[in-house]
């Protein structure tokens, strides 16, 4: 008696788009093409029923079959990957974020980015409540070993690379608490490489420490830094599971997913 198909005819749309997921969650479990006896064991269809449905997505390019009757995922995915990730944008991505954390503690929640050796403010959520007056203005720029998100971007270089920035920029300093040798410098990103945090104890400007958290992309690669800064005597410890946490959902915006990270660069 010849084998039929249980599912032709009968298979609701809603089905049929849950196969589909099902069965690209399984080509993107592998790295070589899946044969169709594979599939259809991984997934539980029947051979026809997967077939049906992969030829249907190979019609769309969403799946190849470089053999046949093996396949893997499309081109057509890279390509909508790519439309998705060059509409992403940093600042869109942390907008809504960083304000939700700044009602919760009611101090400057600052976004920033690396330009060259130094850093760029490119948002800050922020109120008169906070009583703090900000200094560093949306577009203003300071140096990397001075501010803890650009101590974030030294802890993510190799050591020769970070002796290259103390060699170019001389380590100058702003305050009496500014980190202006290479020794003390390194030690400072150890802790940060350890922690995963980084700190600014009025090593910028006076009367103003700062704590920050790193934002990754879909490579793992460090893009943006997330920190909170206050007075001195403010700055609570406690909001560092929410800094971190605000910096790990944008960071899953924008695709990232823990075990990514690069290693050094």
């Amino acid at each position: 008696m010849k084998k039929t198909d249980p599912d032709i005819n009968t298979t609701p749309t809603v089905q049929v788009i849950e196969r589909m997921f099902t069965l690209m969650d399984v080509l993107a479990s592998r790295e070589e093409a899946v044969s169709l006896k594979e599939i259809s064991a991984k997934t539980g269809l029947h051979p026809s029923t997967a077939h049906r449905i992969l030829n249907d997505l190979a019609i769309g390019r969403y799946v190849d079959r470089p053999q046949p009757g093996t396949y893997r995922l499309g081109m057509r995915l890279l390509e909508l990957g790519n439309l998705v990730k060059g509409r992403l944008n940093v600042r869109d991505a942390a907008m809504t974020p960083m304000r939700e954390l700044h009602k919760q503690i009611h101090q400057p929640v600052n976004l920033s980015m690396r330009q060259g050796d130094e850093i760029v403010y490119i948002e800050r959520a922020y109120s008169e409540r906070s009583g703090m007056q900000v200094v560093r203005a949306i577009g203003g720029h300071a140096p990397l070993h001075l501010t803890s998100v650009g101590k974030l971007f030294l802890a993510a270089e190799d050591p020769q690379r970070v002796r290259a920035y103390a060699t170019r920029t001389g380590l100058s300093g702003h305050t009496k608490n500014s980190i202006t040798q290479l020794p003390v410098l390194e030690r400072e990103l150890s802790k940060v490489r350890q922690y995963g945090v980084a700190r600014d104890d009025e090593e910028l400007e006076l009367g103003v420490r700062c704590m920050a958290a790193g934002i990754y992309d879909d490579q793992g690669k460090l893009v943006a830094g997330l920190s909170i800064s206050a007075p001195t005597g403010r700055l609570d410890e406690e909001w560092l599971p929410k800094l971190q946490a605000v910096a790990d959902e944008i960071s899953r915006t924008l695709g990232y997913q823990p075990g990514t990270k690069p290693p050094l660069q």
